[in-house]
């Protein structure tokens, strides 16, 4: 049967000369493996360059449940960037956060709450002035929301030691070493409390913002099995030096 839903391009790899198999998250189905044809040959009518990372879509598809590969009939913009694609920081931080969606979501059923967390945050990044630098790392702890990991504020004077591994904020520094510091559990408590764009006042030097960025990571590698790495996160680290 043919469906309508949106989607959220989080990865594509090569299928044969002409075809690719995309990685999508979609509103209706979840995440959703795609193969689509002829879009890399001169005639193609479903052109390859709107399977970007991030890029947002309008889709119409042919879905059976458990097939490891969907079809689809139609793929349009359902948001025409105007300059997330051109945009080095922007462009550099879709790759990052698609890949970190890539491996963090891998339910094939519908998250709508999760799905509108996310087309919406891609549209206020493609739209955005300023606070670039803070943008990745206020996106990821609120990701965690809908992941099912989000951290327990119970930040004070004297709980100042978040616990990567615990998820909450201790009185003693942990005897492990998944922990943030004084400044940086402050930092984060911040960010936990922040809606919207309040995490652009935060002034941060790269130094620090690579390590809470770093930390975070951690606390995702933590919570989630089977996440070692991120391999664009080197690539990052030099663009927003």
């Amino acid at each position: 049967m043919l469906y309508k839903t949106r989607g959220i391009v989080l990865n594509h790899i090569k299928y044969s000369e002409t075809s690719i198999i995309a990685t999508i998250y979609t509103e209706s189905f979840g995440r959703q493996s795609y193969i689509i044809n002829g879009v890399r040959s001169k005639k193609a009518k479903i052109k390859a360059n709107i399977f970007q990372p991030l890029f947002l879509l309008n889709m119409e598809v042919y879905h059976k449940p458990k097939r490891d590969l969907q079809r689809v009939k139609e793929i349009q913009n359902a948001f025409v960037f105007s300059n997330l694609p051109y945009d080095l920081r922007k462009s550099t931080l879709a790759i990052f956060i698609a890949e970190i969606l890539y491996k963090t979501i891998q339910e094939q059923e519908p998250n709508h709450e999760l799905f509108e967390y996310l087309f919406n945050s891609i549209q206020l990044l493609d739209l955005k002035e300023k606070g670039l630098s803070g943008f990745h790392i206020y996106f990821l702890i609120h990701l965690t929301k809908y992941l099912g990991f989000f951290p327990n504020n119970n930040y004070s004077e004297t709980d100042c030691y978040f616990d990567l591994k615990a998820g909450s904020f201790k009185q003693i520094k942990p005897m492990h070493l998944f922990y943030l510091d004084k400044d940086q559990s402050m930092i984060f408590n911040q960010m936990l409390k922040f809606s919207g764009d309040q995490h652009e006042n935060l002034r941060m030097n790269y130094k620090e913002r690579i390590q809470l960025l770093e930390k975070i990571l951690e606390y995702y590698f933590l919570h989630i099995e089977g996440i070692k790495s991120i391999k664009s996160l080197d690539v990052f680290k030099e663009v927003f030096h």
